[in-house]
């Protein structure tokens, strides 16, 4: 299995391996609840279901982190044949929880010039 990293655009992080098997098995492991469950616990996972799916092709699942604030996240998993006869997998994590927005703040030290106060 090779990684191969992707550039981090903001809120999300993505990654591609190359997997030495078919693709009909790494979509096996990836949506088959028993064997999903050896490499993601359903305890990470904010609903066992999947939130999307395109048959054979892609499949999302809703996460939710186990300490507080509890954010919640979208991880989808893309697979594709690739050339060497195995499968490329792709994971795309995607932070969906809308009050991250709210927790991220300015910089304490804004590299700005001070600012005399007149007395």
């Amino acid at each position: 299995m090779t990684e191969r990293n992707t550039d981090d655009q903001g809120k999300t992080l993505s990654f591609i391996y190359d997997i030495d098997e078919p693709p009909h098995k790494v979509w096996r492991a990836i949506t088959n609840p028993d064997f999903r469950a050896h490499w993601l616990p359903a305890k990470d996972l904010a609903d066992p279901r999947a939130a999307a799916m395109i048959l054979g092709e892609s499949v999302s699942y809703r996460m939710r982190e186990s300490t507080p604030p509890y954010l919640e996240s979208l991880v989808t998993f893309r697979i594709a044949a690739n050339d060497d006869g195995g499968t490329s997998l792709r994971i795309i994590h995607e932070l969906a929880d809308a009050r991250i927005d709210r927790m991220i703040k300015a910089a304490a030290n804004t590299n700005g010039s001070p600012v005399m106060l007149a007395a």
